[in-house]
């Protein structure tokens, strides 16, 4: 057995074995995914009693989580109003969470044993089509839990790095939608025009992703304008993000774990 054989669905999801037609033909699957889509989507893939472990530690840990409430546009760098201020450098965003740090997430957790597993971190190298990954080793960000209550939002956004790996456990009672513009831009053209259009309310034709309770998900960022819509109702939206990267040692600013968690480790 390993570590995860009680967290992942590995019948449907074999990320153990990496010598079988199951798991080359699970990556290809996914690899077609990141390509069209900008995202690869594997449903189902923590088990319900996974899922509902996972559930049960959040409301346990949530009264510990650091909540955040920040402004900042989309690049994540200060405002910059020389190209006008409707120019997407110059036009603001609200963000709002609560976040559950790595070393508060305890280490026989569903989600800890299955971030910490050899098997995962090999798997989303091989979707990705990187020789190796490795995990974080930021002592509160390498995994999070995110809770998303009533009010709590991510505004538009392009992430600062390549790629990011959640995994959903509930959807909010109302509102919490992933929306997304997979390629808006490249390294080439910041397509200012379009990032523009939606920041000023034009969004209807933005993509949504489904987000099942248990579903993994591979997403590119970078290029990736996206948000998770405001939430509501008393239901919050609840997952994780697992952070990998290409170079060992990985570690976020002292000024970036404190604005993230209210704290420096």
């Amino acid at each position: 057995m390993t570590s995860h054989d009680d967290v992942v669905d590995l019948d449907r999801y074999p990320i153990g074995g990496q010598s079988g037609a199951g798991y080359q033909a699970l990556v290809r699957s996914c690899q077609d995914q990141l390509r069209d889509h900008g995202v690869a989507q594997l449903a189902g893939f923590l088990t319900p009693a996974a899922i509902s472990q996972m559930l049960a530690l959040t409301g346990q840990l949530t009264a510990q989580a650091w909540a955040s409430d920040q402004t900042h546009t989309v690049y994540f760098e200060p405002p910059d109003e020389s190209g006008g201020p409707d120019h997407p450098r110059a036009l603001m965003q609200h963000s709002a969470k609560k976040a559950i740090a790595y070393d508060q997430i305890p280490a026989a957790a569903p989600i800890r044993r299955l971030y910490e597993s050899d098997d995962l971190t090999r798997f989303i190298a091989a979707v990705l089509g990187k020789p190796v990954l490795y995990r974080s080793a930021d002592p509160l960000d390498a995994l999070e839990i995110a809770v998303f209550g009533a009010g709590d939002e991510l505004g538009w956004h392009f992430d600062n790095s390549e790629f990011s790996v959640t995994v959903m456990y509930q959807q909010a009672q109302a509102g919490g939608h992933f929306d997304y513009y997979p390629w808006l831009r490249n390294d080439q053209d910041d397509n200012y025009p379009g990032v523009r259009k939606i920041l000023l309310g034009d969004a209807a034709d933005a993509s949504r992703l489904a987000g099942s309770p248990g579903t993994l998900a591979v997403f590119r960022g970078q290029h990736a304008l996206h948000r998770v819509t405001p939430v509501s109702g008393s239901r919050p939206r609840i997952n994780s993000v697992l952070t990998y990267g290409e170079q060992p040692d990985m570690k976020l600013s002292e000024l970036t774990q404190k604005l993230f968690y209210g704290r420096v480790a």
